[in-house]
């Protein structure tokens, strides 16, 4: 007589497709992050006034800034892929965070210089609502995509994945920005910069986009 611990395990394994095996997070965060280098090098390359890059670039607190904002949306792609294993720490979610906090000093320091030369336009919205919705145009794209390249993982917690997720693409929409930038920051602009990162995330973490997700 067969056992019906064995017929049930037949009954369920007898039509299951074999499930193939995700690559390490850390390779899939590469491979999403080498094809928004491609395609956004390609971007800098034709569109962007490089000499005016390269005359802010004289200014370290600039660098500085650049440096940790691309740090920032790198690392929290990478924290987005291993968030999204159900076996991984949830202290993934705090690696972009000292780069986050190196990026947030470095614009303070340049706009509070800016502050002493410029003091009158330091409030002016002036270009500020085009940076706007270049985070917006460039952020929200480029999450919806890593969303859908999470989606396989089946993430148990998607609402925190989506809220680094959202914060690493928003990160680099804004580091690209710069390349676009040819004027110093001001206080305004920081402001402009810093709600455009959070309605990214507030829009990949609103019930709509979360439907992205499993």
């Amino acid at each position: 007589m067969t056992d019906p611990i064995d017929q049930l395990i037949d009954n369920l394994s007898r039509n299951v497709a074999p499930v193939n095996r995700l690559r390490p997070p850390l390779i899939r965060a590469a491979f999403w992050l080498g094809t928004f280098a491609l395609i956004s090098g390609l971007i800098v390359a034709k569109f962007a006034d490089l000499h005016i890059v390269a005359v802010r670039a004289e200014q370290p607190v600039f660098i500085v800034a650049l440096i940790a904002a691309l740090a920032t949306g790198c690392l929290a792609i990478i924290a987005a892929f291993y968030l999204s294993l159900p076996d991984r720490s949830l202290r993934w979610v705090l690696l972009p965070v000292p780069s986050l906090i190196v990026w947030l000093a470095a614009s303070g320091a340049g706009c509070y210089s800016q502050w002493f030369e410029y003091r009158d336009g330091a409030w002016r919205i002036g270009e500020s609502g085009h940076c706007f919705l270049f985070i917006l145009g460039v952020g929200v794209p480029l999450s919806l995509a890593l969303l859908l390249a999470l989606r396989r993982a089946r993430p148990i917690a998607p609402r925190r994945v989506a809220i680094v997720g959202a914060l690493g693409a928003a990160s680099l929409a804004a580091f690209l920005l710069e390349f676009f930038h040819p004027f110093e920051v001001t206080l305004m602009d920081l402001m402009i910069h810093a709600l455009g990162v959070a309605v990214v995330v507030a829009l990949m973490t609103s019930r709509p986009a979360r439907a992205v997700m499993p």
